[in-house]
């Protein structure tokens, strides 16, 4: 009893029941899971052999996903050629996609209305069109224009003269379509990141004397970039997996590497496998870096960078070791 006469209170902690189920089915999908992915079936062929004067038979068992067979051509040089083809690729296609996206989002924010409405137009019909469509016509655009030539427009006068087919081949046909379709998507992430910025902040530039340029490059572009990187990390790890288009036209990426190996053996799932596996470790790699390359920039705006996946695992351990050494005490009345 109290000292005003009422009864001791008990507290009881609140039960998530629903919490618990879930977590139960959730645990129990990925059980499935992972049964799944390690099973074996009969494959209808008995193997016999006699062992004390009695045969006994039994039913060969084979992986269902074929590891043995992911494990045997996960490192062979068709596809790790592959996997630095689908790399260059990558890495070129978003350095023009960057480079030409932020110089449209630019123009798209210019009061000039020929360079707004250029700037438009570009984004809009890239956007427009399938990227697999784009590829293929820059890989047949000598049918459009058999030869190319540079020198004084609207006139007779060149400098140089070379045929299309020798210049634009399927690998430079891959990178300037993969890279004129990416500068449409990162010109409006340039401009999103652009406008995020307050105009307070230019105009502050302006009184102190700065040029426009200046402006751009020392004032918004850095504030800017907090809202640029994480969509562009998302570009990136979609270009990685865009670049796969390419082996319509011949060219031997990662996936083009699996399908000319598995179109002479056969082995259709395991080559899709090793081809899934590898694009997934690179963009686990390319998330990593996106993630560090964020908290890098958001020093500015955080007071508190948020914590690395290390610094997480570290304090989840430390709090379940901590569970286990705190002995529960019964709750404390309440008064």
């Amino acid at each position: 009893m109290t000292e005003n006469g009422d009864a001791t209170v008990k507290v009881v902690p609140v039960r998530h029941v629903g919490q618990w189920i879930a977590a139960a089915f959730a645990l129990l999908l990925v059980a499935m899971l992972v049964h799944t992915l390690f099973s074996k079936l009969g494959t209808g062929v008995y193997s016999c052999r006699l062992a004390s004067g009695i045969r006994r038979c039994h039913q060969i068992r084979e992986w269902r996903f074929s590891w043995d067979i992911v494990r045997r051509y996960f490192f062979t040089s068709e596809i790790l050629h592959g996997l630095l083809v689908t790399l260059e690729l990558t890495a070129l296609a978003m350095l023009i996609g960057v480079l030409l996206g932020v110089l449209v989002a630019v123009m798209r924010l210019s009061s000039n209305r020929l360079l707004s409405s250029l700037a438009w137009t570009y984004t809009w019909f890239f956007r427009g069109t399938p990227v697999l469509v784009q590829i293929v016509v820059w890989y047949n655009i000598a049918i459009l224009y058999p030869s190319l030539s540079l020198g004084i427009p609207f006139s007779h006068l060149t400098a140089v003269h070379f045929m299309t087919k020798t210049v634009i081949t399927a690998y430079v046909a891959s990178i300037v379509a993969l890279g004129l379709n990416e500068a449409a998507y990162m010109s409006e992430i340039a401009r999103a990141g652009l406008i995020s910025v307050e105009e307070g902040q230019t105009e502050a530039a302006m009184a102190l004397g700065m040029t426009r340029p200046q402006t751009l490059r020392s004032i918004v572009l850095p504030q800017a970039m907090r809202v640029i990187i994480p969509p562009t990390g998302n570009e990136l790890i979609s270009m990685l997996k865009t670049t796969s288009l390419v082996s319509t036209i011949g060219v031997v990426d990662l996936l083009g590497a699996a399908t000319n190996i598995y179109s002479v053996n056969f082995l259709i799932m395991p080559l899709l496998i090793v081809a899934s596996l590898w694009y997934i470790a690179v963009t686990t790699v390319l998330s990593v870096g996106q993630f560090y390359l964020e908290r890098h920039f958001a020093k500015g705006a955080l007071r508190t960078p948020p914590p690395t996946p290390i610094q997480r695992l570290r304090r989840d351990l430390k709090g379940i070791v901590s569970n286990f050494r705190i002995r529960r005490r019964p709750a404390e009345a309440v008064r």
